[in-house]
């Protein structure tokens, strides 16, 4: 019988055949285009280094951020600046042979590269989970309580978040084995690294005044609806849209 997402038990094997694995969060200034570092933290799977730190931004820290990560402008005052610091040449060095794994990973791809670090490849544990995992969402949170992962963690401090990241990643890994039959870990990693790029159908709303009911559904009540969300999505900049939504719509209003 084919195991549950509860039942399946999570691999911690840091042999990937050659493919270096850096599990990574960031903290930010703020959700905006021009966001920049408040705290990085990273585990490098190979080296085992794990590594956790602030640093001062050049802009101040928005009230909603703090709200959030509870970083405020007092607490990094007296940090090193990401820019300047030779952290950035570390990280800039290994990213140039390691996949960098994170949740919602184009958000940090961005914060980085707002700080002059560049991403040549990367594995996002939201876009992946939602290929394989029905769920009414994706947060990391979220499907820490849903996979049933047991740790003891912080919600938005990037350390916390790095180890609740590995314990999804592993299980992802074993989810990937049961959809799609495939065993060998440089073989996983690719799958995740091609699922990472694919936009996904979402098949049911789960917000606005038809929440809970299908995309199907909705065009036959009120297609104008979705019409008007699509133009609504498309109207936000490129970093708010949500991809998979402007996917699903764009393929049911067809």
């Amino acid at each position: 019988m084919q195991s549950s997402i509860f039942e399946i038990e999570k691999t911690e094997n840091t042999d990937y055949l050659g493919e270096k694995l850096l599990f990574l969060d960031t903290e930010a200034t703020d959700n905006t285009e021009d966001s920049r570092l408040t705290q990085l933290a990273y585990k490098n799977l190979s080296s085992k280094e794990i590594f956790n730190e602030y640093f001062k931004p050049p802009v101040p820290i928005s009230i909603s951020a703090m709200a959030v990560t509870h970083i405020t402008n007092k607490m990094v005052e007296n940090k090193a600046v990401f820019e300047s610091s030779s952290e950035k040449i570390k990280l800039s060095n290994i990213l140039k042979d390691h996949i960098l794994v994170a949740h919602n990973a184009p958000f940090d791809i961005m914060v980085l590269k707002n700080e002059g670090v560049d991403v040549f490849s990367s594995i996002d544990t939201l876009r992946v989970a939602r290929h394989l995992i029905e769920s009414e969402s994706y947060k990391l949170q979220y499907l820490r309580y849903l996979l049933d992962i047991d740790i003891k963690a912080q919600a938005h401090d990037a350390l916390s978040d790095v180890f609740v990241l590995e314990k999804i990643f592993y299980h992802l890994e074993e989810l990937m084995k049961l959809k799609f039959a495939i065993y060998e870990r440089k073989e996983i990693i690719q799958k995740m690294k091609e699922l990472s790029s694919l936009p996904v159908i979402i098949p049911v709303l789960m917000f606005g005044k038809y929440r809970g009911k299908t995309f199907d559904e909705i065009k036959v009540l009120d297609k104008k609806y979705l019409e008007w969300l699509y133009s609504s999505e498309l109207s936000k900049s490129e970093h708010e849209q949500n991809e998979d939504l402007l996917y699903t719509l764009s393929e049911i209003l067809k």
